[in-house]
């Protein structure tokens, strides 16, 4: 009698998920000056933020400013790896979830109830980022959002 349930539960939860996933548009958005490209969800992020500090690119919110997306290049002069680019960066205490490579980089905490995402690929002379901060308790409603766009980022 208690797997029915537990497995309704299991389909009423993944039902807001898939309704995001199959009610968004998606298109590519590529920085002009660099090539940096990844699937964006433009029916999501649907104001323009303009530029980023320290990089190029651009930044986009949703309607409400809930959320943002930020895709960017920053410099590279080095080419440093993904673990010593991360490193010189100084990310701030309470990283929850970290991956390196040698072609990629990806981190991520909650700070002020809000999840930060950051990915960055390394480049020709840049890291290639897309940074995307949104509430911590819609987490479950933003996994295959996230996850989409991480996955499409190219340099």
């Amino acid at each position: 009698m208690c797997a029915p349930r537990l497995f309704t539960g299991f389909i009423l939860a993944l039902i807001p998920t898939l309704a995001v996933a199959a009610n968004t548009e998606w298109r590519r958005y590529v920085v002009p000056s660099t090539g940096t490209s990844v699937d964006m969800p433009v029916s999501i992020f649907t104001s323009d933020g303009g530029a980023p500090e320290g990089g190029t690119g651009r930044r986009f919110f949703t309607e409400d400013r809930r959320a943002d997306m930020t895709v960017q290049s920053i410099p590279n002069p080095g080419n440093d790896s993904p673990a010593i680019f991360l490193t010189k960066m100084r990310p701030p205490d309470g990283i929850i979830y970290k991956r390196v490579t040698s072609d990629f980089f990806v981190v991520s905490s909650i700070r002020d109830d809000r999840i930060w995402y950051n990915r960055c690929n390394r480049g020709n002379g840049a890291m290639n980022c897309v940074l995307i901060n949104y509430p911590a308790a819609e987490k479950r409603h933003w996994d295959g959002v996230v996850t989409r766009i991480s996955r499409t980022l190219r340099s």
